[in-house]
């Protein structure tokens, strides 16, 4: 599933090429993608994208009078453009085309992703948007206590969980951890103050890295210019499982934790 770092890619390769447009039709938009009471095709044709933003797992198209375009790619969602009348032919859900020429597609082989448009105040009341937590980018050392410290769940649970920290998702819990030497299944009341902080810079460095990366290509994700991403190829444990620790050489464990496949190092990442 694309995490913050896929999305903010994607983001920032859409945005020069898509602040300006504007929206001349909607030629087609499968009857399962659109969430929400508006009507997508009529409201979004005439209009010009003014931004593309993030915010944790979504992606935004920003329209004037703070209507929002909202994306959420779940597991094989994926946008693109291309000349007009080129779009790919499979597993296609939408496609806006563009006075330049061009046309957005969205594309997802599992159908999970959703995309729906929403006022500003609409926004503001979807559940999904209005629990999620803070942005870890930029996350200061007292607002990421105040979310983690002395909660009973397990640390990779709590880092998964979108309310408490917005974006994360498997692969950067896993490499995070093991660069803060905390194993996944440690009770966050258990992580005192000065390991915490080496958490957070943890998050960073590895959200970062992998943004500079253009992401991470496991299966389906590509770029928006359709490339792929280059941080799996640093990897320190995610899908590692049975090969020796970059640091140890011990051989890495996998478990399940939050109902996700976990590799850590059982030397290096202690309880």
């Amino acid at each position: 599933m694309p995490e913050l770092p896929e999305v903010e890619t994607i983001a920032q390769g859409l945005r020069p090429l898509l602040t300006g447009r504007t929206v001349i039709g909607v030629p087609h938009i499968a009857a399962h993608l659109a969430k929400g009471d508006r009507d997508l095709a009529r409201e979004v044709i005439g209009r010009t994208i003014r931004g593309v933003s993030r915010r944790g797992k979504l992606l935004f198209l920003e329209f004037p009078d703070q209507d929002v375009l909202v994306f959420h790619l779940r597991m094989t969602g994926r946008l693109g453009l291309m000349p007009a009348g080129l779009a790919p032919a499979r597993h296609v859900h939408l496609l806006l085309d563009l006075d330049d020429g061009t046309t957005l597609y969205f594309q997802d082989q599992r159908k999970f992703g959703t995309c729906g448009l929403f006022a500003d105040e609409e926004l503001k009341r979807w559940p999904f948007y209005r629990n999620l937590g803070p942005e870890p980018l930029g996350l200061d050392l007292e607002t990421f206590t105040r979310q983690i410290s002395g909660k009973k769940g397990r640390i990779k649970a709590l880092l998964l969980d979108q309310r408490i920290i917005a974006g994360i998702g498997n692969i950067y819990a896993d490499e995070s951890l093991f660069r803060a030497d905390i194993h996944p299944a440690t009770p966050a009341y258990r992580i005192v103050p000065e390991r915490l902080a080496g958490l957070l810079t943890s998050i960073q460095s590895v959200l970062e890295e992998a943004i500079a990366a253009g992401g991470s290509s496991i299966r389906d994700y590509r770029t928006a210019a359709g490339l792929v991403g280059t941080f799996q190829n640093t990897f320190q444990v995610y899908g590692r499982g049975g090969l020796p620790c970059v640091l140890c050489g011990t051989a890495l464990q996998t478990a399940k934790v939050a109902g996700r496949t976990t590799c850590f190092c059982p030397d290096c990442q202690v309880v």
